[in-house]
């Protein structure tokens, strides 16, 4: 925010003409005449709406410690644009300035606001003393969250029986790096975590130069991961009754319910330069509220679910904070929301999501660390219920009590996976949300025949689709000195590789080519003119499961020695027995067609 002070000796303005944003005024403000005031010029400014709490504080700070100066006895808010090119929008600077209003009258000052969006004629007459004209930029500085807050209190869950942190014997190192994070007293988010190296190495992904920070290049094999992995969580969630939608990047934060929800939400907004002030979504939240809010429920349909993959959802995270797959600014974001009668229904549909939730990290071969959230009013009145949801991960977990809400949900348990750094990576997570029903104006008519606002839970059964490959690169790194790094077989871009052993093998490969991809397996060729040593190092270095070799005797014979990744060990079989296996691998997951030329000889190298 940009004001310019101004103590004056009088200040007349008068309404000539409304603008497109102007605000409604009763006739009387349509002019004013005030003596011996302070005047403050005010821009809001785009950056401003981060924290307009904070800018509120800030602005009302110093006009007091101005007047407590200059001591006039009216103070005059006077919104004047021509003080700053980045204007926030109207609807968030008329907030700012009405809340500024409020929090000086509330100090015993007689405190006068011109109104907004008006054309304006003025009069004024300065004192012309040393600090009688001061210019002044208003941030929301560190100062914003002066408003004391009760701690929240941390203990280790185990079912239903609660130990002090202190007093606890940690046996699994991460957890105890979990925790230590969370305290605040474990590894800084400093240094390159190791799946940065692996995702460029393997032809995965890499940053784009030529475009925003934390905004990735994809590569074919990395599409792929990602696409199997988008099909993975969309039948995880359809499979449970999700109805799949697709909703707009942009939102207009003068709607007041997406404002308010964008805000309490506290994430870094991405914004758009355009007429509108718009912002690109940081989840499916907007979309999924709106959507349900034109639509006519009873309680009949409850718990309905609706679910979309957004690619893409956007963070405008710090630019030092962006780091490979971890923390991104654009990211694909599976959300699934279900609409509840009220909490108490609630408590049912969040015990199968948490299940969900769980499931994932079976089937991705993930393991997580947990913490559970609750406010103490929440935790008194459901404390059976936690602890049975505690029960369900078979081992400790980190419980945070918060004294009071301070957030739009009063429950949320969170799945964490550790890297290689010791820092935790949040993945899925399911919250009880209080407010948003309201808020959007959800409604459904109950059995009672009246309209009612829902519960909503919000739920990610994996976390960002980045963020689980990280995890899971993360986790080859952690492992490699006990086993050969690699991902599941489903996910594996090459499931498969034929080596040639000479050209007048060619042939002979092509056909088991057209065999084994004809089963629903990604194949393919390596004829290049290289050692047949050169190509196995060269398939092993790519991670993939099942490697054999191609020769006169394997011609002849029509069995091949092949390289099973997973176990280290050469195992004789056939074609079929090879496509038995690994479909048994693949059983349940989805499947695509590889996405490279089948013959290594035709491919483009990305890096």
């Amino acid at each position: 925010m940009r004001i310019l002070l101004i103590h004056s000796d009088y200040l007349n303005y008068n309404v000539k003409k409304e603008t497109p944003v102007a605000e409604e005024i009763e006739e009387a403000k349509k002019q004013g005449s005030f003596d011996d005031s302070l005047v403050v010029f005010t821009a809001v400014e785009k950056d401003d709406e981060n924290n307009p709490e904070g800018i509120v504080e800030n602005l009302v700070k110093e006009v007091l410690k101005t007047n407590d100066q200059v001591q006039a006895e009216n103070i005059v808010l006077y919104p004047y644009a021509h003080l700053s090119s980045s204007l926030s929008s109207p609807k968030v600077a008329v907030q700012i300035l009405k809340d500024a209003e409020q929090a000086l009258l509330a100090k015993d000052l007689n405190v006068k606001r011109v109104p907004f969006g008006w054309y304006k004629a003025f009069e004024i007459s300065c004192k012309g003393h040393p600090l009688s004209e001061l210019s002044r930029t208003i941030t929301a500085d560190a100062e914003e969250e002066k408003v004391e807050r009760k701690p929240s209190k941390w203990q280790i869950l185990e079912g239903d029986k609660i130990t002090q942190i202190d007093d606890f014997n940690f046996e699994n190192h991460a957890f105890k790096q979990l925790v230590d994070y969370e305290l605040g007293r474990g590894a800084s988010d400093e240094g390159e975590p190791p799946h940065v190296k692996i995702m460029r190495e393997k032809e995965i992904c890499d940053y784009e130069p030529a475009s925003d920070v934390g905004n990735l290049r994809w590569y074919p094999k990395g599409k792929l991961i990602r696409d199997l992995l988008a099909d993975y969580v969309y039948d995880l969630t359809v499979d449970r009754g999700a109805m799949p939608v697709e909703t707009p990047i942009f939102y207009d934060l003068d709607n007041q319910a997406i404002y308010e929800h964008a805000y309490k939400f506290g994430e870094r907004q991405y914004r758009t330069d355009t007429k509108k002030n718009l912002m690109l979504r940081f989840a499916a939240c907007f979309g999924a509220f709106r959507l349900m809010s034109d639509s006519y429920l009873t309680w009949k349909n409850f718990p309905a679910k609706i679910f979309e993959l957004t690619r893409y959802s956007f963070r405008y995270e710090k630019k030092g904070e962006v780091v490979g797959l971890k923390r991104l600014r654009a990211f694909t974001m599976p959300d699934c929301h279900s609409f509840c009668t009220d909490v108490q229904a609630s408590l049912e549909e969040f015990s199968q999501q948490t299940d969900m939730c769980m499931q994932t990290g079976v089937d991705l071969n993930l393991d997580f660390e947990v913490i559970f959230r609750a406010t103490q009013d929440f935790f008194d009145e459901n404390e059976e219920w936690m602890y049975d949801i505690a029960r369900k991960f078979q081992k400790p977990i980190l419980l945070e009590i918060l004294p009071e809400r301070h957030h739009y949900w009063v429950c949320k348990i969170d799945l964490a996976n550790i890297d290689a750094l010791g820092r935790p990576i949040e993945n899925p997570t399911v919250q009880i949300d209080v407010e948003s029903g309201k808020r959007f104006d959800i409604t459904y008519l109950g059995e009672d025949g009246n309209q009612h606002n829902p519960t909503i839970l919000h739920t990610s059964p994996t976390g960002s689709i980045e963020r689980v490959l990280c995890a899971m690169l993360e986790k080859t790194a952690i492992e490699i000195n006990e086993r050969a790094p690699m991902l599941p077989t489903w996910l594996s871009p090459i499931q498969a590789r034929i080596l040639t052993v000479g050209e007048s093998h060619k042939e002979f490969a092509e056909e088991l080519y057209s065999k084994i991809n004809s089963s629903n397996i990604r194949v393919d060729i390596d004829d290049r003119d290289e050692s047949v040593g050169k190509k196995i190092r060269n398939a092993s270095q790519e991670w993939i499961p099942y490697i054999f070799v191609v020769g006169d005797k394997e011609v002849e014979s029509g069995k091949f020695q092949v390289t099973v990744r997973e176990t280290g060990e050469k195992v004789d079989m056939t074609a079929d027995e090879l496509i038995d296996e690994i479909n048994a691998k693949c059983e349940g997951k989805p499947f695509r067609r590889l996405p490279l030329p089948k013959d290594i000889s035709r491919r483009i190298n990305f890096q």
